[in-house]
C-alpha cells in the first residue's frame, strides 16, 4: 500500500545542525592568481571557507536519508526526497521552491518472459534480484524489473542473439543471412544506449527485444560479484528507459514546451504519434534469466568477439528456442518535483549560473544519482556558511534537483525549456549524476571550459593527497589500472580526438545520458559534467544501495567531500567571475581537429573530390584566431565588463543551428549531440559526420554549408567587441 508523501516525509529524521569540520584545507589554492577575477586574494579568502565546510559525516547522512527506500519518479517516496531536498537548500538560505510538471510515463503492471521451446527449457523469470545478506532487496516497494517507455504487447518467437545490438551487429546478422524479421531479440547491455539497440531491432522488423547485463561486461568476468565484490550479482538486472532521447528528452508530449500541468490537452501531441516512443517491445533480465536462452540457441557460432562470459559456445540463432514476451504497463500523466533554491547574483541578476544533479532512481539508487544529491547538499551547505559571512554572488546561483532523470532527462528538460528565455544570459550549466562510485575523477565539457575544470580541480584537496588534478593526472597516465565498467565505457568511433593541451589532463566531451542536454545542445548554455568512478557493477539495480556504497563505493565519505568541493567551487567561480573564463581559441583548435578527422573519413567513403572541407575549415581558424585574441582581453580586461561578458555567452548560442539537426530538430548544437545510433557518447560536427554514416555526399555537402555558417556566425561575434 502506498503512503502519502507527508507521512513518508515524517518518517525521515532531519539532521541536526553540526558545526562544520576542519579548517581550510591546506590543498586549497591560497594567493594564487585566478583566472576571470580582478581581486584573487578576495576570491582565494571565500573559497577556503567555502572549502571547509563540506563535512563526510553529513554526506553520509544525507545520502542514508535519501536512499532509505525505493524512490522511483513521480512515486510518493519520491515526493518524500523532494521535500528534503528543498529543506536542506532553505536552511542554507536559498530561496527554494518545488515545481511540478505533468508528463507521460509507465509504470510496470505485469512482465513476463518465459521459454515456450525446447521443452524442458525453464527460465526463472520475472528475476527476483536476490544475494544472500543484502539488507534493502526484499522492500515490496522494489520496482520489478522493466523498461521505461516500452510499449505493452505479446508476442511469442523464436530468439536471435545480437550481441550489443549495434547496427554493425545487426550488418553482421545479414552476412550471415540470419533475419530478425518477426524475431525476438537477444541482446546484452554496452557500447550503446539501451534505446538505441530498441531502435535498430525496430528498423529491422524485431518483434521484440530482451536486453541482459553478461558477466563479461559488468559481472563476474570484472571481479567478485556483490555482495563479495562490486560487480553484478547473477540475479541482477538493469532497468532503463529504451526512450528515444536521441529524437529528443523529455516528455514525450511535449517537445520544445514545458509540461506544466495547466497546459492544455489540445497543446500536447499524442503519445501514439511521439518519436520518442518506441514501438517495439522492450524489457531487461539479469544472466541468470538469459543463460537457458543462450545455452539452447541453435544456428551458427557467434562471431568470437560476440562470445561473453557464459560458460557454453554463444550462437546466433534463429532458434529453436522460442521465448513468450507478456509485458503489459501502466502509463500515465504522472507528477514530476523539480526542486531550485537561488541565490540571487548581486551585480548581474539577471544571469544565471545553474549546477544540477537529478534525485530519482530505479530503486534505491545510492550511487546513481544520490552520490551526487547529497554531494549537492554539501555544497549548498557550503554555500550557507557563505552566505551567512556575507558573501554573495555576482550573478544568481541556482541549485537544481532535478526529477525524471531516468525516464527520458524529464525534468531537467521541461525546466530548461520553462524557463528558455532567462536561460539566453546563462553563464555556465555545471552537472553531477554518479558523483561517487569510486576514486577516480574525470570530467566532460565544452572546450571552452575545459581549463576551467583543470584549474577548479587543482584548488581542490585530493583524498589521495595533494590536489584533485594531481591524482587525475596520475590516474591518466600510460599503464594507470582502468576500473571502468565496459558498459561505462560507451564508444563511438565518430568521438574524435580532442585537440591535446600540452601538459594537462585530457577532458572529454558531451553527448547526452544526463541533464546537460538541455541546456547546452538545445539552448547553448556552456556545460560541464563531473564524477568520479570505480568498479560498479550494480548499476540501475536493487543493489545500488547504501550498503552496496558503504562497503565498496566511498566507505569513508571522503569522495563525497571531494566532489562536494568540486560541484561547490565551479558555481561560486562562476557566479563570482569578473570576466567570463571561457576559452575559445581552444575550443577552435579542437573543431579544426574534429574537421581534419571528419575530412579523412569523407574521403574514404566518398571519394577525394565529392566534398570540400575548404570553406569550412577557414571558418574553424577564423573562429579560433578570434578566440585567440578575445583570450588577450580576457587577460588584460577593460574597464568595459558587461559588453565583453556579453558577447562571451553570445558566442556559444552562435554556434545553434536555427533549424537544428536533420531529422532531429530538438538538437540544434552545430559541435555536439549524442549519437543518433549510441545515444550516449557523444558525435562531434553531427550534421557532417551522420551523413558521412549514411554514405550522403549532398547532405554532407549541405551540413557542411551549415557547419560554416554556425563557425562564421560565433567568430563574427567574437570579432565584433573591439
Amino acid at each position: 500500500m502506498k503512503r502519502s508523501s507527508a507521512a513518508i516525509l515524517s518518517s525521515i529524521v532531519l539532521l541536526s545542525t553540526i558545526s562544520i569540520s576542519g579548517d581550510a584545507p591546506q590543498a586549497a589554492s591560497g594567493a594564487q592568481p585566478i583566472f576571470g577575477f580582478r581581486d584573487s586574494a578576495a576570491e582565494n579568502a571565500a573559497e577556503a571557507r567555502f572549502l571547509a565546510v563540506p563535512d563526510p559525516r553529513l554526506a553520509e547522512e544525507h545520502l542514508r536519508t535519501l536512499t532509505q527506500v525505493p524512490h522511483m519518479a513521480g512515486t510518493p517516496e519520491d515526493k518524500a526526497t523532494a521535500d528534503y531536498v528543498a529543506q536542506k537548500f532553505r536552511a542554507a538560505g536559498l530561496d527554494t521552491q518545488i515545481t511540478e510538471y505533468k508528463v507521460w510515463f509507465n509504470y510496470p503492471l505485469e512482465i513476463s518472459v518465459d521459454v515456450t521451446a525446447p521443452a524442458g527449457v525453464v527460465m526463472h523469470g520475472p528475476t527476483r534480484e536476490h544475494v544472500e545478506g543484502d539488507p534493502y532487496q526484499d522492500d515490496p516497494r522494489v520496482v520489478m524489473p522493466f523498461s521505461g517507455m516500452s510499449p505493452s504487447g505479446d508476442a511469442e518467437a523464436e530468439v536471435v542473439y545480437a550481441n550489443y545490438g549495434t547496427p554493425d551487429d545487426f550488418e553482421k546478422l545479414e552476412k550471415l543471412k540470419v533475419s530478425v524479421r518477426g524475431k525476438i531479440v537477444l541482446v546484452r547491455y554496452g557500447q550503446n544506449f539501451r534505446g538505441v539497440k530498441a531502435f535498430v531491432a525496430q528498423e529491422h522488423g524485431a518483434a521484440g527485444v530482451i536486453i541482459y547485463s553478461d558477466p563479461f561486461d559488468d559481472g563476474w568476468r570484472r571481479g567478485d560479484k556483490y555482495p563479495e565484490g562490486p560487480w553484478r550479482p547473477d540475479t541482477g538486472v538493469q532497468r532503463g528507459s529504451v526512450g528515444y532521447m536521441f529524437e529528443f528528452p523529455g516528455d514525450p508530449t511535449t517537445p520544445g514546451t514545458a509540461s506544466l500541468p495547466s497546459l492544455p490537452a489540445s497543446e500536447r501531441i499524442s503519445p501514439a504519434h511521439s518519436a520518442q516512443m518506441p514501438k517495439v517491445m522492450v524489457t531487461p533480465v539479469s544472466y541468470h534469466d538469459a543463460w537457458p536462452i543462450l545455452q539452447h540457441l541453435g544456428g551458427p557460432d557467434s562471431p568470437r568477439e560476440w562470445q561473453g562470459s557464459l560458460p557454453f559456445t554463444y550462437h546466433v540463432g534463429p532458434g529453436p528456442v522460442k521465448v513468450k514476451m507478456h509485458l503489459k504497463q501502466d502509463f500515465q500523466f504522472r507528477t514530476l518535483w523539480d526542486v531550485t533554491g537561488r541565490v540571487r547574483g548581486s551585480e548581474h541578476p539577471d544571469e544565471w549560473v545553474v549546477a544540477g544533479n537529478h534525485r530519482d532512481a530505479w530503486v534505491y539508487g545510492a550511487v546513481d544519482p544520490n552520490s551526487g544529491t547529497a554531494a549537492m547538499l554539501e555544497a549548498a551547505h557550503g554555500l550557507g556558511e557563505l552566505l551567512k559571512s556575507g558573501w554573495r554572488p555576482k550573478r544568481t546561483l541556482i541549485f537544481a534537483s532535478w526529477d525524471g532523470e531516468e525516464e527520458g532527462l524529464i525534468g531537467s528538460t521541461e525546466w530548461a525549456e520553462q524557463h528558455a528565455s532567462e536561460l539566453t544570459n546563462a553563464a555556465a550549466y555545471f552537472n553531477m549524476d554518479v558523483a561517487v562510485s569510486g576514486q577516480k575523477f574525470g570530467a566532460s565539457s565544452v572546450p571552452s571550459l575545459k581549463q576551467f575544470l583543470r584549474d577548479v580541480s587543482k584548488a581542490v584537496p585530493s583524498p589521495k593527497g595533494g590536489t584533485v588534478y594531481e591524482a587525475w593526472e596520475k590516474a591518466d597516465q600510460p599503464g594507470a589500472p582502468s576500473t571502468q565498467s565496459p558498459t561505462e565505457a560507451i564508444g563511438d568511433s565518430r568521438r574524435m580526438p580532442a585537440a591535446p593541451v600540452k601538459g594537462e589532463v585530457p577532458v572529454g566531451d558531451l553527448g547526452s545520458g544526463s541533464d546537460y542536454s538541455a541546456f547546452l545542445q538545445h539552448l547553448g548554455v556552456p556545460a560541464t559534467d563531473v564524477s568520479s568512478t570505480g568498479s560498479y557493477g550494480v548499476y540501475h539495480s536493487v543493489f545500488d544501495n547504501f550498503a552496496w556504497f558503504k562497503k565498496f563505493g566511498d566507505p569513508d565519505f571522503v569522495y563525497e567531500q571531494q566532489m562536494a568541493r568540486i560541484f561547490g567551487l565551479e558555481a561560486l567561480r562562476m557566479a563570482g567571475a569578473d570576466v567570463l573564463p571561457y576559452d575559445y581559441e581552444q575550443y577552435g583548435k579542437e573543431v579544426i581537429a574534429y574537421l581534419e578527422a571528419a575530412k579523412k573519413r569523407a574521403e574514404d567513403k566518398l571519394g577525394e573530390s565529392a566534398t570540400d572541407f575548404g570553406p569550412v575549415m577557414a571558418a574553424a581558424h577564423h573562429f579560433q584566431d578570434a578566440g585567440a585574441k578575445i583570450m588577450s582581453k580576457q587577460k588584460n580586461p577593460p574597464r568595459d565588463l558587461d559588453r565583453l561578458n556579453q558577447v562571451l555567452r553570445a558566442t556559444e548560442r552562435a554556434l545553434l543551428v536555427p533549424e537544428g539537426l536533420p531529422q532531429r530538430p530538438w538538437f540544434r548544437h552545430a559541435i555536439y549531440a549524442p549519437g543518433e545510433y549510441t545515444g550516449y557518447a557523444a558525435v562531434v560536427i553531427p550534421g557532417v559526420n551522420e551523413a558521412l554514416d549514411k554514405g550522403d555526399a549532398e547532405r554532407a555537402k549541405q551540413q557542411l554549408a551549415v557547419l560554416t555558417a554556425a563557425l562564421d556566425r560565433a567568430a563574427r561575434v567574437l570579432d565584433g567587441y573591439r
